[in-house]
């Protein structure tokens, strides 16, 4: 079902697959996982290895999960919007969002993501901190798209690229 592929393979416009397509993240395991839909978030090489910045909002019940775990997942969909409809605006601390999507579970590699995906990047998580108002340089992002719930910022490693 799935190839592995090294990061540097990745064909995708990743700030297209992000921007437009969406992805999914997603943290737990057997015992209790979430996901949730995100379009933030970029890749590049940090600290020596290839990584991906994933964003956060604290109050969403994702964070839970990538706070007590050490991996988490992004996972892309192609133009299913359908599973982003559900992932985007419900909360799993509410339902079951597995169940409303219709997505089947994989846990492996100390982490969770879906057989549906057509990528999946499990990420080794390395750091994670609040965006701060005074760092900001520029105040028309903080303006435009917060209300004093500024995303956590975590930083993780690529440990596999999964494809179709």
């Amino acid at each position: 079902m799935f190839k592995e592929i090294n990061p540097k393979e990745i064909s995708d416009n990743l700030i297209k697959a992000i921007a437009e397509e969406w992805m999914l993240i997603s943290a737990g395991d057997k015992d209790g996982y979430n996901m949730m839909t995100a379009s933030w978030g970029f890749m590049g090489e940090m600290w020596g290895a290839d990584s991906v910045v994933a964003m956060v909002r604290p109050q969403r019940y994702t964070m839970k999960f990538i706070n007590d775990n050490d991996y988490f997942t992004l996972s892309f969909y192609g133009d299913n919007k359908a599973v982003h409809k559900v992932c985007g605006s419900q909360s799993g601390r509410d339902v079951n969002k597995t169940e409303l999507t219709g997505l089947t579970p994989i846990f492996c590699d100390n982490s969770v993501y879906f057989k549906e995906a057509r990528m999946v990047l499990v990420c080794k998580k390395q750091y994670v901190d609040v965006l701060k108002e005074e760092c900001f340089t520029d105040t028309a992002p903080l303006e435009k798209w917060y209300n004093k719930d500024l995303h956590h910022i975590i930083i993780g490693k690529i440990e596999k690229v999964l494809i179709k």
